[in-house]
C-alpha cells in the first residue's frame, strides 16, 4: 500500500532517526576514528552502500541552519566546506533538452501522444534523459539534472496558448503517457534517477489569459475524475520526482499554496518528492494575487503546503533566503519546517549519484549521446509514427515514387521548420520540401514555393516607400525610397487573426521591434513578447495602417502606441498614435497564390503544407480566439485543388483545426505538429507509404468555436466539455485516424482481468491499429459521460494477420467519485463495453453486469460540505480559509446549490450554516427547485471578512420531509462552507 504517511509524519519519523544512526555509524566506523574530510568516500552521506534516507539524514544533520536554506531557491549554492557543488532546479526536458544548445529535437509532446504508444515514449524520454547526462559534462549556466517535464495538464480546451505542451484531453491517456515519459528520464531505477523530472502544472492550468489571477473551479468530481487523474498515475508510477505548483488559483487559493501538495499528492507515492513554484509565482503571492502582505508570509505558507524549492529572481537566491529567514524569526516557521524542505531536496540529489564517488549509475554518460545516429533514428520513427491521417478519399495516398517524379511542395511550411518556446536548438532541418526530395533522389524534380505575398508598402502622403537595411545585420525601417526596389518588398506571412510577419526581400531576415526600432535582423519569429508581429488593418479608403502586435502590446504596464509612422526627419519608423499613423497603399510585388499556381501545374502531385508559427498561433501567456486556419492558407489551398486535382494537404500546427470546408474539399489530409529536426523525412516516410501512419487524435476536433464553453470554465461535467461528456457532432472524434490498410475486429469478450478481441489487417499492407476500450455507465445516480477511455493498444499486423488483443480493465476502473459521501463508489449496474478505432467509430460491444453498491439517499443530518452539491448555479468555488478548505461563493442574486435526492425522513426542524460575507445575507431552503417550496431562511448579518464565518439557523416548515431535492439559495456575495438539516 502506498503513501500510508503524510509527509509531515514521514519527515518527523526520519528526524526522530538521526541519532540512532549516528551511534550506528560511530560503532561501524570506531569511536577514535578522526573526523572524515568532505570527499571521503567513508563519509556517510557519499557512501552508496548505505540507504538513500541514510544519507540525507546524515547530510542534513552537518548542515547550518543557513546552508539549509541556502537550498530553498532554484540556485542552489556550493557548500565548499563539505564538498557539495551548486545545483539548480529546473532544465526544460518536454520534448528534448531545451535551452542548452544544439541537441535532439523531438515532435511536440501533443505529436508524442498521438503515437498512442507508450513504449516508444518511453524510449524518447530515456533518449531526452541521456541527452540531459551528456550536458552535465560541462556543467553550463543553467544546467540541471531536475528537468522540468512532462505537462499532465489534460487538454480540456483547445484553445489554450500551452497546447503543444500537454497530451491528450483524456486523464486516462494522458497519465499514461505521461508515466512512459517519466520512466525514461529517471531511468526505472529505484533508487537511482538518470534525471529528476518534475511534472507540471499542478493544478487547474488551461488557460493563459490572466492565468495568475483566474482561479479555476474544480468541484470534487471534476477534480477526483478528471484533474487528479492525469496528475497521479506517473506519481504513482515513481516515473516522476514531484510537481510544480501553477501559477493559477484552485477554488480560490492560488495554487503555489495548495496543500494537496502535501495532503494529497506525497500520499501517491512512497518515494520523497520534489516540488517547485512556477518561475516568480511566489512573488505573485504578494504582487498580482493579493494574497499575502509580505513575502515572509507568502513563503511560509507555500512551504507548509508542500512546495520545497522556490523559482524567483532568477539566480539571485537573497529575496527567497532572506524571506524564510524572515519567517523563522517571527514564528512563521519552524526549523523543522525547514528541514522536511531541505531533506526532499537532499533526498533528490542523492538519488541523482551526486554525492556518489564514480557519480552513480549514470555518472558517465558523456556528450557522445547528444543528437546521436541512434538518437536522429529515434526522433524521425516518433514524428512519422503520430502523424494522422484525416482523410483519404479514392486512396490519394500513398503516393507512389515510380509514378510521383515532379512534385510541387508549396505553402509557408513548406521549406522551413519551426520551433516552440520549450524547442531544443535544432542541429539540422529536414523540411518538407527536403524530405520529399531525399525519397524521390535523383530520379525525382522537387520544387517548392511559400506561396506568401511580396508587398511593398508606401506612404500615401509622402509617396516613399518602406525600405529595410540590406546587410545581414539589417538596418532600422525607413521610408526612403521613391521605388519599390528589392530593399522595399517584404515577404508577408499571415498567420490568422490579422496577424503577419514581415521578412525582408533584402537579407531574409524578418522584421523585429528591439524597444527602440524597427529592424529587419531576426532569423525567425520568438522571444519572450515575440516582437516580430504586425496587422495591416484595411481603412474605408483602401489605405492601410500597419499596426505592431508584439505580445507586450497585450500586457496591462503597455502604454505606448502600437501604429507605426516616421518619426524623424530620415523617415525612420516609430510607434505612434493612430492619429498620427501614415496610411499605406499595400503593393503586391508577387503573388504567392500565383506562384504556388504556376509551381503546381503539370506536376504529378502538389503537397501543401500549411499551419501555425508556435510563437504567435497560441503559446505560453496568449491563448487561441481563432481554431481556423490563416484565410490565405485557405485560399491557397483552394487555388492549388483547382489549379491541380493531385493535392495532398499537410497541416502542420499544434493543436485541433476547425479547417473550414477544406475537409469536405480536399482528397486527402495529414496532420502533424511540429515534429523537430526530422520532420521532412519523416513526412515523405508516411506519404510514400514507407510508414502506414497509425497516428489518432487525442484531442476533439470541433466544427466551431460556438461548440465550446468559455475557456475559464472548468466545469467538463455541467458544460458538456471534452468527449466524455460533448453531445454535438464533431469534425474529427477523440481516437480518429486512418490507416493506408483496413482492420476488422472480432467479438469482444470478457476475460479474467479485461477483456480480449480479436483484430484482423484485412487489407494488402502491414500497418498498426489502435484499438480503443472505453466504457459507459447505463444508469446512475449521477451524470455520466457518454464513453470513457479505459484501455487501448497499438497493436503491428502484417496483411492478413489476426492477433488478440487483451485490454485491462478492473471493476474498480469503473468507480467515480461519490460527492454524497466524498468516496469512490463503483455502482451495481449494467455498464457498456465499446471497443474500437475511435470515440466515435465503435466496431464491438458488449455489457457487463456489475455487484457494486448503491448510493444511498443523502443524509443532510450530517453536517455538510457546501462544494459537494449536485447542480448549481451562478456560483464560484472560493478558500474557505488561506490554508485549506473550499466553501461556495454566490456571484448573483438567485445564486442556487442543488442537494439531490435527499431523506429527510419524517422531517427535519433546523438548519444550520457556517456562512461568512462582508455584508447580510440569507440562505433559502428550497424543496424541488430553486423556486421551489420555502422551509426556512437563515440569516446573517455579515462577519466582516471573507474568511471568518459564524454558525446561523433557521426553523424548518412542516413540509421539510421525506425524500426530497433540497436547494438553497444564496445572496449574492455570501459565502458558505457547511450545512446541516436536522
Amino acid at each position: 500500500m502506498r503513501g500510508t504517511r503524510p509527509r509531515r509524519a514521514r519527515a518527523k519519523a526520519r528526524r526522530t532517526a538521526i541519532p540512532v544512526l549516528a551511534l550506528a555509524l560511530l560503532a561501524g566506523l570506531g569511536a577514535t576514528t578522526a573526523p572524515a574530510a568532505a570527499d571521503d568516500p567513508a563519509y556517510p552521506f557519499r557512501d552508496p552502500r548505505l540507504s538513500v534516507d541514510q544519507r540525507v539524514d546524515d547530510l542534513l544533520s552537518r548542515l547550518t541552519l543557513d546552508e539549509k536554506i541556502s537550498l530553498l531557491h532554484q540556485y542552489q549554492a556550493a557548500i565548499p566546506r563539505l564538498g557539495i557543488q551548486s545545483f539548480r532546479t529546473g532544465t526544460e526536458a518536454l520534448h528534448g533538452v531545451a535551452w542548452l544548445g544544439k541537441t535532439t529535437v523531438f515532435p511536440q509532446a501533443v505529436g508524442l501522444a498521438s503515437t498512442w504508444d507508450p513504449a516508444l515514449i518511453k524510449k524518447v524520454g530515456s533518449a531526452v534523459g541521456d541527452e540531459t547526462r551528456g550536458f552535465q559534462q560541462e556543467r553550463p549556466a543553467g544546467w540541471g539534472l531536475n528537468v522540468w517535464a512532462p505537462v499532465a495538464n489534460p487538454l480540456r480546451d483547445p484553445r489554450w496558448g500551452r497546447n503543444e505542451e500537454g497530451y491528450s484531453e483524456d486523464p486516462y491517456l494522458t497519465g499514461s503517457m505521461a508515466t512512459a515519459y517519466g520512466t525514461g528520464l529517471t531511468g526505472g531505477d529505484p533508487d537511482h534517477l538518470k534525471t529528476a523530472p518534475t511534472i507540471k502544472h499542478f493544478l487547474g492550468n488551461n488557460n493563459e489569459i490572466l492565468r495568475d489571477q483566474t482561479s479555476s473551479d474544480l468541484r470534487p468530481r471534476v477534480l477526483k475524475e478528471y484533474e487528479e487523474q492525469a496528475f497521479k498515475p506517473a506519481i504513482e508510477a515513481d516515473a516522476v520526482t514531484g510537481v510544480m505548483s501553477s501559477y493559477n488559483l484552485v477554488n480560490g487559493r492560488p495554487a503555489t499554496v495548495n496543500p494537496m501538495m502535501d495532503d494529497t499528492v506525497r500520499g501517491w507515492t512512497d518515494q520523497e518528492l520534489l516540488n517547485v513554484t512556477d518561475a516568480y509565482a511566489p512573488g505573485n503571492l504578494v504582487n498580482s494575487q493579493k494574497y499575502y502582505d509580505t513575502q515572509a508570509e507568502a513563503d511560509a505558507a507555500a512551504l507548509k503546503a508542500g512546495i520545497d524549492s522556490f523559482t524567483g529572481d532568477d539566480a539571485n537566491s537573497a529575496p527567497t533566503t532572506t524571506a524564510v529567514k524572515n519567517a523563522l524569526s517571527s514564528g512563521l516557521l519552524k526549523e523543522s519546517d525547514v528541514d522536511e524542505a531541505a531533506g526532499h531536496i537532499l533526498n533528490i540529489r542523492v538519488r541523482l549519484g551526486e554525492f556518489d564517488p564514480d557519480g552513480g549509475p549514470y555518472g558517465k554518460i558523456d556528450k557522445s549521446v547528444i543528437n546521436s545516429p541512434a538518437h536522429q533514428k529515434l526522433t524521425r520513427e516518433a514524428a512519422a509514427d503520430a502523424m494522422v491521417l484525416l482523410k483519404n478519399q479514392d486512396k490519394a495516398l500513398p503516393l507512389k515514387a515510380s509514378d510521383t517524379k515532379k512534385v510541387a511542395v508549396v505553402g509557408p511550411l513548406a521549406d522551413t521548420l519551426y520551433t516552440d518556446w520549450y524547442s531544443g536548438t535544432l542541429p539540422y532541418e529536414v523540411t518538407p520540401k527536403e524530405g520529399i526530395a531525399n525519397k524521390l533522389g535523383s530520379a525525382g524534380d522537387v520544387t517548392s514555393s511559400e506561396a506568401v505575398d511580396r508587398i511593398a508598402l508606401k506612404n500615401t502622403e509622402t509617396g516613399k516607400y518602406v525600405t529595410a537595411g540590406t546587410d545581414t545585420g539589417g538596418a532600422a525601417l525607413k521610408e526612403s525610397s521613391t521605388t519599390a526596389g528589392t530593399d522595399a518588398q517584404f515577404d508577408a506571412f499571415d498567420w490568422g487573426a490579422g496577424v503577419l510577419t514581415l521578412r525582408s526581400a533584402a537579407n531574409g531576415k524578418y522584421v523585429g521591434y528591439n524597444w527602440s526600432n524597427f529592424v529587419n535582423d531576426q532569423a525567425q519569429p520568438g522571444g519572450w513578447f515575440v516582437q516580430q508581429q504586425f496587422k495591416l488593418e484595411k481603412q474605408d479608403d483602401g489605405t492601410y495602417l500597419l499596426r505592431y502586435a508584439g505580445y507586450e502590446t497585450r500586457e496591462s504596464w503597455w502604454s505606448n502606441p502600437v501604429y507605426l509612422g516616421p518619426t524623424g526627419e530620415d523617415g525612420t519608423l516609430g510607434l505612434v498614435s493612430k492619429e498620427n499613423a501614415a496610411h499605406y497603399t499595400k503593393d503586391v510585388v508577387r503573388s504567392g497564390v500565383d506562384e504556388a499556381v504556376a509551381a503546381v501545374k503539370g506536376k504529378d502531385t502538389a503537397v501543401v503544407v500549411v499551419g501555425s508559427m508556435p510563437a504567435i498561433n497560441g503559446r505560453e501567456t496568449n491563448d487561441r480566439t481563432d481554431m481556423g486556419l490563416a484565410s490565405s492558407q485557405e485560399t491557397l489551398v483552394k487555388a492549388v485543388k483547382a489549379a491541380n486535382p493531385n493535392t495532398v494537404v499537410v497541416v502542420e500546427n499544434s493543436y485541433p483545426t476547425t479547417l473550414g470546408n477544406l475537409q469536405k474539399e480536399i482528397p486527402a489530409l495529414l496532420w502533424t505538429t511540429h515534429a523537430g529536426q526530422e520532420t521532412g523525412n519523416a513526412l515523405a516516410d508516411v506519404l510514400f507509404g514507407d510508414v502506414n501512419p497509425a497516428g489518432r487524435l487525442t484531442q476533439t476536433w470541433y466544427r466551431s468555436e460556438s461548440d465550446l464553453p468559455s475557456i475559464l470554465e472548468y466545469d467538463n461535467i455541467k458544460y458538456d466539455r471534452t468527449y466524455q461528456y460533448f453531445k454535438g457532432d464533431p469534425l474529427y472524434a477523440f481516437g480518429y485516424g486512418l490507416s493506408y490498410t483496413t482492420f476488422e475486429y472480432g467479438q469482444v469478450k470478457p476475460v479474467s482481468g479485461g477483456y480480449e478481441v480479436a483484430v484482423t489487417n484485412t487489407g494488402k499492407r502491414a500497418g498498426d491499429e489502435v484499438v480503443q476500450l472505453y466504457t459507459h455507465q447505463r444508469v446512475s445516480r449521477d451524470k455520466q459521460p457518454l464513453k470513457q477511455l479505459k484501455a487501448f493498444q497499438r497493436v503491428p499486423l502484417k496483411p492478413g494477420e489476426t492477433k488478440t488483443v487483451k485490454l485491462k480493465v478492473a471493476t474498480k476502473d469503473l468507480a467515480h467519485w461519490d460527492v454524497t459521501r466524498s468516496k469512490w463508489v463503483v455502482e451495481t449496474g449494467t455498464y457498456d463495453v465499446l471497443v474500437g478505432a475511435s470515440a466515435d467509430d465503435i466496431r464491438t460491444r458488449t455489457s457487463v453486469k456489475v455487484k457494486g453498491e448503491t448510493i444511498p439517499a443523502r443524509d443532510l443530518t450530517k453536517t455538510t460540505r457546501a462544494e459537494n452539491f449536485d447542480d448549481y448555479e451562478s456560483i464560484r468555488l472560493v478558500d474557505e480559509s488561506k490554508e485549506r478548505g473550499t466553501a461556495v461563493g454566490a456571484t448573483g442574486s438567485g445564486a442556487w446549490l442543488k442537494f439531490a435526492d435527499a431523506q429527510l425522513s419524517a422531517g427535519a426542524d433546523e438548519f444550520t450554516a457556517r456562512v461568512a460575507g462582508t455584508g447580510p445575507g440569507t440562505v433559502e431552503v428550497r424543496l424541488g427547485s430553486p423556486t421551489g417550496t420555502l422551509v426556512g431562511t437563515a440569516k446573517t448579518a455579515g462577519t466582516g471578512s471573507a474568511y471568518t464565518y459564524e454558525t446561523v439557523t433557521a426553523d424548518l416548515s412542516a413540509a421539510a420531509k421525506g425524500r426530497q431535492d433540497v436547494y438553497l439559495v444564496l445572496s449574492d456575495g455570501l459565502r458558505l462552507a457547511t450545512f446541516s438539516l436536522r
